[in-house]
């Protein structure tokens, strides 16, 4: 007798699926950058889309690289020297491979550990509709609130 699988985990399991293909993409990695090395990395973006870069350079010598951008035809749209850390968000012109590289060929001596966080795709918002919510932020009224008299405890 064959195992079958139950029809509510069916619809379940193709719930999931669909809502993850819904979430954005894309890659978190830490790794080593030897002394005057360059490290590149590439990423398919389909045009229109948003992807953003978020690095920081965790040890190593004044904890800093230079990072930059290239778009599939090759022109730079993001170029930083020496940072330690950084961000850079775009949305994507033209459709194809998008290439990030951190280099470290300015160090003679010193090798670096860099971590980034490669996102593609815009991130849906932690709550639906949350634009149209009243939030402790955005209620009450702008004056000062009158301060409270003293708690008095009995003795």
């Amino acid at each position: 007798m064959g195992s079958t699988v139950p029809r509510s985990a069916s619809v379940l399991l193709l719930l999931l699926l669909l809502r993850r293909a819904e979430q954005p993409c894309g890659a978190e990695l830490t790794f080593e950058l030897p002394d005057n090395a360059k490290q590149c990395f590439h990423e398919e973006v389909e045009q229109g889309v948003k992807f953003s870069l978020d690095y920081q350079v965790i040890t190593g010598g004044h904890y800093d690289v230079d990072c930059y951008v290239e778009d599939p035809q090759g022109n730079t749209i993001y170029r930083e020297t020496k940072k330690q850390y950084d961000s850079f968000t775009y949305r994507a012109e033209v459709k194809g491979v998008y290439q990030f590289c951190f280099s470290n060929e300015f160090s003679t001596f010193s090798h670096k550990t860099v971590y980034f966080d490669f996102q593609v795709g815009d991130e849906p918002p932690i709550l639906p509709d949350m634009g149209n919510r009243v939030t402790a932020l955005t209620q009450g009224p702008s004056a000062s609130p009158t301060p409270t008299p003293p708690l008095r405890v009995p003795v």
